[in-house]
Order: structure tokens, then C-alpha cells, then sequence
């Protein structure tokens, strides 16, 4: 069982780009349509940049064409917090890890069936791992969610 933390301040300025800092420490917000997964389509999970603790699934990620990654559902509930947000004059839900607890984006209640629910994530809180490389990267426990996938690639 891998566990999981947050990176100390030194290791987190040492490993993360300026915006990636600025985003999961200081709650930024990334651009719209100027990330890195907002039309990312290859089979595998996205991990905390800070923690590598996994968070969403390639299988529940869709289109909202709001220009950020968006799913329908975390992958891994109980690494994923949910805060109450006030910025900005509104009120939404923000997203965290657990164990990093990195700021990851919001959710919205505006998302598809079967949750109704949109994750709206920034790219630059997450790591893709692509399915061919969930073994080696220690994440195999999750290779069975895409063998569906796998076998009807072959």
C-alpha cells in the first residue's frame, strides 16, 4: 500500500514549475484552454502533482468546454477534499487532495449523468500516468478499470 504526503516547502519549490506552485499551494487558476489535459484523451489516471496520490480516471473524464479537465466522479474518494470557497463573491467547492492537500479546482453540480456533477480541475495540479505505465509507476491496482479498453485496442 503506497502512502501518500504533502512535499516539504523546500521540496515543493524544487519540483514544481512557478505555476504549479502558485496553483496547489496558493489556489490559483490556470488559463482556460491553455493547460496541458484540458483535451487530453489518453487512456490512464491523473495523480496529485504534489503527492501522487490518485485522483481521477481517464474513463470519467469529458468535454464540459468549459477549457479546463473536467470528470464526472474522483477516482479515489477519500483522496479528494471538498471546502467551501467565498472568493470572488460567490460561493463554490473547492477540491483539494487529502494528502497533499494541494488545491485541484472546484465542483459544480452542472455535470453529466450519472453524478451530475462537473470536477472542473486545473492541468497544472496533476500528473498523467498513461495505462501502459500504471505498473511500473506503482499504480497497477487501477489497470483492471481499463481492460475493456486494452483488450478492444488490441
Amino acid at each position: 500500500m503506497k502512502t501518500y504526503r504533502k512535499l516539504s516547502e523546500e521540496e515543493l519549490r524544487q519540483q514544481l514549475t512557478p505555476a504549479q506552485y502558485e496553483i496547489t499551494q496558493h489556489a490559483g487558476t490556470e488559463p482556460p484552454f491553455k493547460n496541458e489535459f484540458w483535451d487530453h484523451k489518453q487512456d490512464g489516471i491523473y495523480v496529485d502533482i504534489v503527492s501522487g496520490e490518485p485522483l481521477f480516471s481517464s474513463l470519467e473524464k469529458f468535454d464540459s468546454g468549459c477549457g479546463w479537465p473536467s470528470f464526472t466522479q474522483p477516482l479515489t474518494s477519500e483522496n479528494v477534499t471538498e471546502h467551501t470557497d467565498t472568493k470572488f463573491f460567490m460561493v463554490r467547492t473547492e477540491v483539494r487532495s487529502k494528502h497533499g492537500d494541494s488545491h485541484l479546482g472546484h465542483v459544480f453540480d452542472d455535470g453529466p449523468a450519472p453524478t451530475g456533477l462537473r470536477y472542473c480541475i486545473n492541468s497544472a495540479s496533476l500528473r498523467f500516468i498513461p495505462v501502459e505505465e500504471l505498473e511500473k509507476e506503482g499504480y497497477g491496482e487501477y489497470l483492471a478499470l481499463f481492460k475493456s479498453n486494452i483488450q478492444k485496442n488490441k
